[in-house]
C-alpha cells in the first residue's frame, strides 16, 4: 500500500487557505460558442461546477463578423453573433471576462495570423478605428445587457503579447500603446469597467511585467489589475498528431508565480493589485494526452490549493474540447486542454474542479491544508475535504490516508475517488480499442465509466473519537466527507434483517 498519511484534524484549527476555484474558466475562440457540442459541453460544465466568469481568445475575429466596411471604407459593425454567444452565456449564469483581441483582418497593419482558424495578430492600422471598435462593442453590450451588469465585466487588452506568434515581433512598445489606447478607450464608455494585462505567459513574464508597471507608472496608466498564464510542463516531444511534455515540480511553478506578486508591489503605486491567472493547465499545447488523465487530476487538484495564495482567480484552459487551435482532432482522446471529452465525456480533471466547488457550497473554514490534502470544517459540524496523489513520475505508489477527528459519536463517512480504475473514461477507450468515432453505445459506456466511485460507511467513535481511513492510489483525488449524526430507523425497519 505504501506509506501511511494520518491526518488529525482539529475543529478549532484554522489553516490558510483561498479558494477560487470557480471565477472563471477558459474557453476555445468565441466563434464555436455557435456550434451543439461546445453548448452541450458548456451546460454540462456549468451544472456541475457552475462557473462565474468565461474568458477565451476571437471577439473581433473574421468568424464573429463584427468588424465590417463599407464599399466607400467606411467602418460598419455587425454584432448579431455576438449577441448569440453572449445570449448563450447568460442564459447559462456566466458573466464574460471580455478578453479584445484579435484584430480584424480588414483593420489590421499586416498579415500575420495564428492557427487553423488564422487569428491576426498584428497592431490595427488605425489605433482610432480599433478605439471606435471597442467603443463600439461596449455600448453595444451595454445596451443589451444593462449598464450596470456590463461594467462588472473584467476586461483584458490581448493574450500572450511576449510571443511573437500572437502579437507581431513581440514588440513591448506596441504592446504597450495597445493597453495605453484601449483602457482609455473602455473608460470613455464607462469609468467603472475594470481593465487589465499584459495577459503574458512564462518565460519571459518577469521581463514583461516589470516593464509593463514602469511603463504605466511613467505614463499615468492606472491597470486595474494584472494578468498572466501559467502552464507546468517542459517542451514536449512531438510524434505524431501529439505532443508528449514532462511535468515540472509544482512547487517551481508556484515559486515563479510569486515573482509576479513581488513586481507588482515593489511598485508603490500597484502595491496589492489583484492578479488574474486568465490561463492555466499542465501542458499549453492541445494535443498532449497528458490532459486526459488521472494524473493532470492529480497535479490539478494540487495546483487548486495552492493557486489562491497570491492570485484574485485562475482559469483553467479549457472547459471543453470544441477547440480547433492545431485544427479539428481526429480522436475523442486527443489530449485537448478541455475538462469534457468531445461525446461530452467528463474527463478525470473534471472531477478535480467538482470536489473544490464543494468545499465552498456551505459555511465553514479551512481546518489543514498540506501537499496532500484540504479539510475543511463547515458550521453544520460536518467535515469536507478533497486528497490527491499525484507523481511527476511513475512510481506504483499509493498512501492510506488515516482522518481522525476530534468529535464524538458517529457518523456516515462518504468517498468519491477518481483513480486509474475509477472515474477514468480515458483507460475504457483503450481498452474498447481506442475508436476515433464513437457509437452510441460506446458513448453511453464513456459517460459511465466517467463518473467517480462513490463509497460509504458508517464511522463510530475509536477512542473517544471519530475516525477512518481510506486508500488514496496513485495519481488519485477522493473527494471526502464526514457527516454527523446516528441512524434514525423507521417503525419496524431492520437494515440488518434486509440484507440478511
Amino acid at each position: 500500500m505504501g506509506e501511511e498519511l494520518k491526518i488529525i484534524v482539529k475543529k478549532e484549527d484554522r489553516a490558510f487557505f483561498h479558494n477560487h476555484v470557480d471565477y472563471c474558466i477558459g474557453t476555445g475562440r468565441m466563434g464555436l460558442a455557435l456550434t451543439k457540442e461546445y453548448q452541450e459541453q458548456l451546460k454540462l460544465v456549468q451544472a456541475e461546477i457552475g462557473f462565474k466568469h468565461i474568458r477565451g481568445h476571437g471577439l473581433f475575429c473574421d468568424d464573429m463578423a463584427i468588424y465590417q466596411e463599407t464599399e466607400d471604407g467606411d467602418a460598419e459593425y455587425n454584432f448579431t453573433y455576438l449577441d448569440r454567444v453572449m445570449d448563450s452565456y447568460r442564459e447559462l449564469g456566466l458573466k464574460p471576462f471580455l478578453e479584445l483581441g484579435f484584430m480584424p483582418g480588414k483593420m489590421a497593419r499586416g498579415e500575420q495570423t495564428i492557427f487553423y482558424w488564422k487569428g491576426n495578430t498584428t497592431p490595427p492600422a488605425s489605433y482610432e478605428a480599433w478605439e471606435d471598435l471597442v467603443k463600439a462593442t461596449l455600448e453595444h453590450l451595454c445596451g443589451r445587457y444593462g449598464r450596470e451588469e456590463v461594467v462588472s465585466w473584467p476586461v483584458e487588452v490581448w493574450n500572450e503579447p511576449n510571443l511573437p506568434g500572437f502579437w507581431e515581433h513581440a514588440d513591448m512598445q506596441e504592446y504597450f500603446k495597445l493597453f495605453r489606447r484601449t483602457i482609455a478607450a473602455v473608460k470613455e464608455v464607462d469609468g467603472r469597467f475594470r481593465v487589465g494585462g499584459p495577459a503574458v505567459c512564462g518565460g519571459s513574464d518577469e521581463v514583461w511585467i516589470q516593464a509593463f508597471l514602469e511603463y504605466c507608472r511613467d505614463n499615468g496608466v492606472e491597470p486595474d489589475f494584472i494578468t498572466r498564464h501559467h502552464y507546468t510542463t517542459g517542451l514536449p516531444e512531438y510524434v505524431g498528431h501529439y505532443g508528449y511534455p514532462e511535468l515540472m515540480e509544482a512547487e517551481e511553478g508556484f515559486a515563479n508565480l510569486h515573482t509576479t506578486r513581488e513586481i507588482i508591489d515593489s511598485f508603490p503605486a500597484y502595491r496589492g493589485k489583484e492578479i488574474h491567472i486568465t490561463e492555466f493547465n499542465t501542458s499549453y499545447i492541445p494535443n498532449a494526452p497528458l490532459h486526459d488523465s488521472c494524473r493532470n487530476a492529480a497535479y490539478i487538484a494540487h495546483q487548486l490549493s495552492k493557486l489562491g495564495d497570491d492570485n484574485a482567480s485562475y482559469s483553467y484552459w479549457t472547459f471543453g474540447d470544441v477547440f480547433e487551435e492545431q485544427g479539428v482532432p481526429f480522436t475523442p482522446f486527443h489530449g485537448g486542454f478541455g475538462l469534457v471529452a468531445d461525446g461530452c465525456i467528463p474527463k478525470p480533471t473534471f472531477w478535480s474542479f467538482v470536489f473544490f466547488k464543494r468545499l465552498k457550497e456551505k459555511k465553514g473554514h479551512c481546518i489543514l491544508r498540506d501537499g496532500s490534502a484540504v479539510v475543511m470544517r463547515l458550521e453544520d459540524g460536518s467535515y469536507r475535504g478533497v486528497a490527491w496523489n499525484y507523481t511527476v513520475g511513475r512510481k506504483g505508489e499509493s498512501c492510506l490516508l488515516m482522518l481522525e477527528m476530534k468529535e464524538e459519536g458517529e457518523g456516515c463517512l462518504l468517498t468519491e475517488t477518481v483513480d486509474e480504475e475509477h472515474g477514468n473514461p480515458l483507460k475504457v477507450w483503450h481498452d474498447l480499442g481506442e475508436p476515433a468515432h464513437l457509437t452510441e453505445q460506446e458513448r453511453k459506456i464513456l459517460r459511465s465509466a466517467a463518473r467517480p466511485f462513490v463509497e460509504t460507511r458508517r464511522v463510530g467513535p475509536e477512542g473517544g473519537n471519530a475516525g477512518a481511513s481510506f486508500p488514496v492510489r496513485e495519481n488519485a483525488v477522493v473527494y471526502f466527507e464526514w457527516r454527523p449524526g446516528g441512524i434514525v430507523s423507521d417503525r419496524g425497519y431492520s437494515y440488518g434483517r434486509a440484507v440478511q
